[in-house]
Parts: structure tokens; sequence; C-alpha cells
């Protein structure tokens, strides 16, 4: 009976509306007091949750991203991308897709990339003849890349509601493979779709240009390579990581770039803030409900369950892809994660498949998730930055969401694609 508390209560709120830190958190307290327990196990489970030290990234990461978009590194970004894929056919969705996936390696946040990236880009499309539909569709699915490649909040988050046991650095190098097959995949949908449509290319402005373009964005893409390459030689972890690159988004902002004056700085700080909070409202309140189902032992009955349908590895994978990209459309990614690693990492492991490997099925199933309505963060943010409504924006997305589903299956049934890299840092 407490199963049906546990997740009645919060299918009945999530369906009336109810932000679903909310309805987590009131679920989480409702089980607790059918079943006895004292009302303060919920509020000791919130703070432990999200008294995490790994936890601290999340802030200075998002921190980081809001630094770098008013210093102008987005900016440039752009430019650099537009002076290497704008001459292919439909030139700025190409550049679209190439500075999401640059810029997430900056930000690690596939909201910022569509927030960023598209307030520059949606504009810039409309007016040379795309139809807005078109480029907020491709905007939403290029963000999605910001979550595979590092320094993706959303692995460190992965790697805490695992215990803590999966390799943070093994999981920021898992993800740069499939973040690039899946850019690739998006810029081929991109073409043909450009090329049905008739969009245009735009000049290619010779190499002196790109040149310069590239010396220009170069202060931004050196932290790619800082916050890479120091989590995975050692030399930091990835909560200092994110202190470097907020001191270093700093210092090209100011001195550098020189376009972040005070007051930018000032709503950056707020912004951080903001989104930080409710970031870890979610992780609170989704970590009481994971302890519940914890104690539930709702995991060993998952392993029951999908045992007895079946025991090969293939059709489990294909269980799980499907589970989480249904609730994908009703979860926001932060509670997703947290609430469901401890239920199915498990199960994937119970099944012989590697954590790490999961971890990426994990977050890219997530991803996808974030633009399917009715909660689809990415493709709300997408939609209020492009001025069109959710219905307009489903008209022209199946292309882009088929590439990356298509995507989402090669990386879930070729491990290597996961692994590879990782392997060889050992």
């Amino acid at each position: 009976m407490a199963y049906t508390v546990l997740f009645g209560v919060f299918t009945v709120l999530m369906f009336i509306g109810m932000p679903i830190a909310f309805c987590l958190g009131i679920a989480a307290l409702a089980t607790v007091l059918f079943m006895g327990l004292p009302p303060i196990v919920v509020f000791q489970q919130m703070n432990s949750g999200m008294s995490v030290f790994a936890m601290m990234a999340i802030p200075f990461f998002i921190f980081a991203g809001d630094l770098m978009v008013r210093g102008g590194i987005a900016d440039r970004l752009i430019r650099f991308a537009a002076s290497i894929v704008g001459h292919l056919r439909g030139g700025l969705g190409q550049v679209n897709i190439v500075a999401s996936t640059l810029f997430g390696g900056i930000s690690g946040s596939a909201v910022a990339d569509a927030s960023a990236v598209g307030g520059l880009m949606i504009p810039q499309m409309a007016a040379r003849g795309y139809d807005r539909s078109y480029a907020v569709s491709v905007t939403v699915n290029a963000a999605i890349i910001a979550l595979m490649v590092p320094p993706s909040h959303n692995m460190i988050l992965y790697s805490i509601a695992a215990g803590g046991n999966v390799s943070v650095a093994d999981l920021f190098t898992a993800g740069i493979l499939p973040g690039l097959l899946l850019a690739a995949a998006l810029m081929v949908t991109a073409y043909f779709v450009a090329r049905r449509r008739g969009y245009p290319s735009e000049p290619f402005p010779g190499f002196r240009r790109l040149g310069y373009y590239m010396l220009a964005s170069a202060p931004g893409l050196l932290l790619i390579g800082i916050i890479f390459g120091g989590v995975r030689s050692g030399v930091f972890t990835a909560t200092e990581s994110s202190c470097i690159a907020v001191f270093y988004a700093l210092v090209v902002a100011l001195l550098v770039y020189r376009e972040l004056d005070w007051s930018g700085f000032v709503e950056a700080v707020l912004q951080a803030v903001r989104t930080t909070a409710m970031v870890l409202l979610v992780i609170g309140t989704a970590a009481a409900f994971g302890w519940l189902m914890a104690f539930l032992q709702v995991q060993q009955q998952m392993i029951a369950v999908i045992g007895s349908i079946s025991e090969n590895p293939i059709v489990v994978l294909l269980l799980i892809n499907l589970a989480l990209l249904v609730l994908g459309t009703f979860m926001d990614m932060a509670p997703l994660v947290i609430i469901t690693t401890p239920v199915l990492l498990p199960v994937a492991k119970a099944f012989g498949i590697d954590p790490v490997h999961f971890g990426v099925i994990m977050i890219l199933n997530a991803g996808i998730g974030l633009n399917t309505p009715p909660v689809g963060t990415v493709l709300f943010v997408g939609c209020a930055v492009g001025g069109i409504s959710i219905r307009e924006a489903m008209r022209t997305i199946w292309p882009f969401f088929g590439a990356s589903i298509a995507v989402l299956m090669l990386v879930t049934y070729i491990p290597g694609l996961s692994l590879w890299l990782p392997s060889l840092f050992k």
C-alpha cells in the first residue's frame, strides 16, 4: 500500500500541474506519514541529498556559463562556427549546431545553450528566410549536446545518484564521442531538411577571416581543454574545476573581451542563485523520494520484474530506454536522474551493463525528454526565445527527434562508443 501512496500522490500532483519539486516532497511526506515514520525523516533525507560536496560543482558551472554569455564568449563562438560550416546547405542551421557543441563544452547546460545560442541564432535565421519553427527545432535538439560533453552538470548528478562509485572523469570522457556523433547526426538532418525546403547557405569568409575568428574565440575554447584536461589528469576534481571555470570566465570577460560590466555581473550572480536554488530544491526532494524507494526495495522488485520478461541484455536495455523516454516526457532531468539511477543502475549491473556506459544512456535519454511535452524544459525555452508555440515547434521537430533516437540506439547497443575513450586513460 505504501507504493500506492508514494507513486499515486506523486502522479496526481504532477498531472494537476504542481512543480515537480513539490510533487516529490509532498509524496515522500505523505508516504512517511502513512507508514507511521517521523516526518523529520523527509527533511533529513532532503538535507542529506543536498549536502554533498561534489554538488558544489553545479552552481559554479551555472555561474561560469552565465558569465560567458554576458561576457561575449558565446557571440565569438558563433562567429567561429559560422566561418567553419556556414557555407554548407542550410548554413545558419549548421552554424547553430556547431556553436551549440562548442558552447556546450563550456556551459555544460542544455537550457543555457538553448537560451544563449538560440537568442543569437534564431532571430538571424528568421531574418534570412528560415521558418522560426525550424530554427527552434535545430536549437533545442542541438542543446542536448551540452549534456553529453564535459562539463555536463548532469554527469555529476548521475555520479552522485550512483553513490559516488562512478568516476566523473570517466563519465566526462565517455560522453565525448556520443556527443560528437549526435552533432554529426543533427548536421546531416539539417542538411537534408534545408535542401528540401530550399534554405540558403552563407558565403565562405576565407581562411584569413576563419583564422581571425578562431583566434578571437580561442580564450573561450581554451576553457574546454582546461576543464577536461585537469579533471581527466587528476590535477583537480570536478568541483575544483568549476571554481576554476568561474575564475577563468571572469578573467576572459573582464580583461580579454571587456564586455562584462557591473550590472551584467550582478545579474549573472542573481541568475545563478535563482537557478541553483531551483535545482537544489529538486535534488533535495528527489533524494527523499529516492530514499523511500530504496526503503521499500523498489530496486529488487524492478530486477525481478524485468528478469521475468527477459534476461537478454538487448531486450533489457530496450525496456529501460522506453521507460526513460516515457518518464522524460513528465519529469525534468535532475529529478529523473536522481530518482531513476538508484533503481535502474542495479538492474543494468545485474545484466552485465557497465555503469559508465549506462550513465551515457541515462543522460541522453533524459536529454531527449527535455524536448518532449508536457515537461520539455529546453523546448519551452527554445519556443520562448523563438516566439512560437509548442504546437508549431512540434510540427518540424520530428526529423531531429528521429536523429536523436537513432544516436541513442547506437550508443545503447555499441558500448565502445562510450567506453573506448575512457579505456585509453586506464
